[in-house]
């Protein structure tokens, strides 16, 4: 037999395979780069509410006789906001709250929460909350703990927490 005859067309085949694993490997740097920017979000997100639930915790440290009596959080506050109610309107000024009542001061607050978060304004009814915690995520009149939830909404099933909610939530807890 002729060797020349029996290896032609091979190197064709050896091309095509290496074109079909470039193909696929290039296929995985393009979800890679997508899960990237997925995750780059979530994560911005997931910091700018983290700023917010801090801002709050140092309004309440600020105010303490609002929060505090007898070194345990009160029974209730202006600073509260039980789910599925609204907050109280804002101060007249945002920019300086040395005047402003505590629900005031909270309704800034909330103020802020609408700008920095997307889809916050459509979910601040339902999922936030500010309330007196004996265990995460739930709102009790004996806890020891004061919890923030703050919420933001993503595409369906977006939310990088495992729900498929069309939201994604943080929630802290803090005792004073």
């Amino acid at each position: 037999m002729n060797r020349a005859h029996d290896t032609r067309g091979f190197s064709m085949i050896e091309v095509l395979v290496t074109i079909l694993l470039i193909s696929i490997g290039v296929l995985g740097l393009v979800a890679l780069q997508g899960r990237t920017i997925a995750y780059t979000q979530d994560s911005a997100l997931r910091n700018a509410a983290a700023i917010l639930a801090d801002d709050l915790q140092e309004m309440l440290r600020a105010d303490l006789d609002e929060v505090i009596v007898n070194g345990l959080p009160r029974g209730s506050s202006a600073y509260y906001k039980a789910a599925d109610a609204d907050f109280p309107p804002p101060a007249d000024d945002c920019t300086s709250l040395a005047n402003a009542s505590a629900s005031q001061r909270l309704g800034c607050w909330a103020e802020k929460v609408k700008t920095s978060l997307p889809g916050a304004e459509d979910l601040m009814n339902s999922e936030f909350h500010i309330c007196r915690s004996k265990t995460a995520g739930s709102c009790t009149v004996d806890g020891s703990a004061i919890e923030i939830q703050l919420a933001w909404a993503v595409k369906g099933g977006e939310c990088l927490d495992g729900s498929d909610n069309n939201y994604c939530t943080y929630a802290v807890r803090a005792e004073f």
